[in-house]
């Protein structure tokens, strides 16, 4: 029996809170009424704190009753396991309750204005419903967005063919190189088998949208995508890949703990506050200086056509932009974990700040993802506003499976350690540079199956936009350039948007242009297969010069393109400037690559 103060509003208010959570293994009585069962027990003592008393007659007081009274809810008896065997925490405990039953009246308000009155159990699973169903369709984008550029990727005749660097992989690290290059393309690399493998992950995906969220289907879809990331080598290695991957492992036990619920929103904290922190610890001047969102909207990879609007606004507007995403990214993350309102009110600035780069850049799935991971922010009552009354009902009314909940619990304990242990010594090698042998081993260890990842963009802005243009020729003297579909190329082809595809060798072929081609060998590569025509990788360009037969030479050249100003497109319209730097790669021929 918990016996509380029944004159005090923030008491009742918690205790009909608890009541909903605990069931009918706790009583609870304001000592008003029972307390003349109690003689050893003042009335004094019973108004300074509540009192549980327990079948043996032993009497607990204060955080360790309330704790002690919360066993009988599976979800939170860890916190009387750490009242008890955790040194310091019961004194600490102690004195925070000291403090608010001093001061009902003002925690009554407080609770009132973060929490709402009257308080109920925060359940998710429309959240989850919601969330499943947003991921099944994300899904679906990533491996048909794969599945029409994989040929000429992966494939046998394209740039990088998966089925010579799994050999090459394995004979260089040998039986290990099955756990560092975790994919099922291990059984088998042609063509065909590609094929099949990115349209399974179609049908999972549709089956997952559809409602279809049996846990067979979730497991199919990670590991198929796993091993489309790991065979995909430099165009799979974004770090929206990584995030699906991390959000479709967790995904997997959704629905078993409510610890799931929480692991998704520190991945979401750790998404937001390191895309901040890292633009800081980079110690970027742009972004110091709060001048680094002009430079970005020219210099990001793919810009869409307002990206160029924006770019032409005025720099105080650019400064303000600037302070809003440092506050979204390095202060919002924090209210992730604060009480119920609060949290709710943090995924409106994460929502528009992704809105904004959805906007402004493309970005394949990255923002439609993280908005998904923001309906952890949200239980099934601001949920149930969205949905149509009916599905709300029939999900809410669908009783809880209780079997296998204690193997269930268990699991999610275990993955719960996995990620914090792993998550917390990357964040302290970040930002402290502190490394601990043990935790490095199990870091390695898993890293191959980016279940638990660092992130952070564009932490040093590139100041110019070089971009590589290959030309082909067949005597040396007169050259023709290669269209690309979506990245720069004619000056007055306005800036395309194409998300939520994201054309991987667009994007890539922005990466190649920060280096050489001698740190980004598979440039040579895909040049290699434009000299011999291949029709896989030419079907990922917008123009090819040579339709009758390819070229004898190839060659890539650098420019420095530059958005236009409004005077210079309304007049010549044309949407960039270039100006040519030199040499990317010199010329090359099937012979020569040969040697």
């Amino acid at each position: 029996m918990l016996v509380f103060d029944g004159e005090c509003s923030f008491c009742r208010v918690w205790v009909e809170y608890w009541k909903r959570i605990t069931g009918e293994q706790i009583l609870y009585e304001p000592f008003q009424e029972v307390g003349s069962q109690f003689p050893q027990i003042s009335r004094g003592d019973f108004e300074s704190a509540v009192k549980l008393v327990l079948p043996d007659g032993e009497v607990r007081s204060g955080a360790r009753a309330v704790f002690s009274a919360l066993d009988a809810t599976p979800g939170r008896r860890w916190m009387s396991w750490v009242y008890e065997r955790v040194p310091g925490f019961a004194a600490v405990s102690e004195t925070i309750y000291g403090v608010i039953a001093r001061h009902r009246a003002l925690a009554y308000r407080v609770t009132r204005l973060l929490w709402g009155i009257p308080l109920a159990p925060q359940t998710y699973r429309l959240s989850g419903w919601l969330f499943l169903r947003l991921l099944g369709m994300i899904y679906f984008i990533a491996f048909a967005s794969f599945g029409v550029q994989a040929a000429g990727l992966i494939g046998a005749h394209g740039i990088l063919p998966v089925a010579e660097f799994l050999p090459a992989v394995r004979n260089y690290l040998g039986a290990a190189a099955y756990w560092n290059v975790p994919t099922i393309f291990w059984l088998g690399t042609s063509d065909a088998f590609i094929k099949a493998v990115w349209i399974a992950g179609l049908c999972f995906s549709a089956l997952l949208v559809i409602g279809l969220d049996w846990r067979f289907v979730r497991v199919a879809l990670f590991v198929l995508y796993l091993s489309v990331a790991s065979a995909g080598q430099v165009f799979m290695s974004y770090q929206w890949d990584a995030l699906l991957l991390e959000a479709g492992f967790l995904a997997i036990f959704l629905g078993s703990s409510l610890l799931v619920i929480w692991l998704f929103r520190w991945l979401l904290f750790r998404l937001m506050f390191l895309s901040g922190a890292v633009k800081l610890l980079s110690g970027d001047p742009l972004w110091r200086r709060f001048t680094a969102l002009p430079v970005h909207y020219l210099t990001q990879p793919l810009p869409t056509t307002l990206a160029w609007y924006m770019y032409q606004l005025p720099a105080w507007f650019h400064r303000v932009s600037v302070g809003f995403v440092f506050l979204v990214e390095l202060i919002i993350p924090f209210l992730v974990f604060a009480p119920r309102r609060v949290r709710a009110l943090a995924g409106v600035p994460i929502v528009l700040l992704q809105l904004l780069i959805f906007l402004t850049g493309n970005y394949a799935f990255f923002n439609l993802l993280t908005v998904s991971l923001c309906i952890f922010l949200w239980d099934d009552v601001l949920v149930s506003r969205v949905l149509p009354k009916k599905i709300s009902e029939r999900l809410l009314g669908v009783a809880k499976d209780s079997d296998r909940r204690v193997l269930r619990s268990a699991a999610c304990g275990t993955l719960a350690v996995v990620v914090i242990i792993v998550s917390g010594f990357q964040l302290a090698g970040m930002f402290g540079g502190f490394r601990w042998a043990p935790a490095e081993k199990v870091i390695h260890a898993v890293s191959p199956f980016e279940i638990v990842n660092t992130y952070g963009l564009f932490a040093v802005m590139t100041d110019s936009r070089l971009e590589i243009v290959i030309e082909g020729s067949n005597d040396g003297v007169t050259w023709s350039a290669y269209e690309f579909k979506y990245k720069p190329g004619d000056l007055k082809r306005r800036p395309i948007w194409v998300q939520p595809h994201q054309p991987r060798l667009d994007w890539q072929m922005w990466f190649a242009a920060l280096g050489s081609y001698e740190s980004d060998p598979w440039i040579i590569h895909f040049m290699e297969r434009l000299l011999e025509g291949s029709p896989d990788v030419l079907r990922l360009l917008k123009h090819n010069p040579f339709p009758e037969a390819p070229p004898r030479y190839a060659r890539a050249l650098a420019y420095e393109y530059g958005f236009t100003t409004a005077a210079e497109r309304k007049g010549n319209g044309q949407w960039w400037h270039r100006e040519l730097k030199g040499i990317y790669v010199p010329v090359v021929s099937l012979r020569t690559a040969d040697k």
